[in-house]
């Protein structure tokens, strides 16, 4: 399992377009991957779960991975958020 807190750096934070393009990134992986934030642990490769979570810029997220490709997956899910991939 890999693990990363990730401090959100979107403009706008997670609101609906970066939440769609971070399940599709999600998506491009066979491990499973969660963001957990405030209590509250979602699949990131849900976009109703990531909706729920509401995060904003500045706020702190921890991204967490298992399976094959997890160590990317994680790494990949942070560029996402730190407005690399955006």
């Amino acid at each position: 399992m890999t693990k990363k807190s990730v401090e959100i750096k979107l403009q706008n934070g997670l609101e609906a377009r970066p939440v769609a393009v971070l399940v599709q990134v999600a998506s491009k992986y066979d491990s499973s991957i969660y963001l957990e934030s405030k209590g509250k642990k979602v699949n990131a490769k849900s976009i109703m779960g990531m909706m729920g979570l509401g995060l904003d810029n500045g706020e702190t997220v921890t991204v967490t991975a298992e399976g094959r490709d997890e160590t990317k997956a994680v790494e990949n899910i942070e560029l996402f958020l730190n407005g690399a991939l955006a």
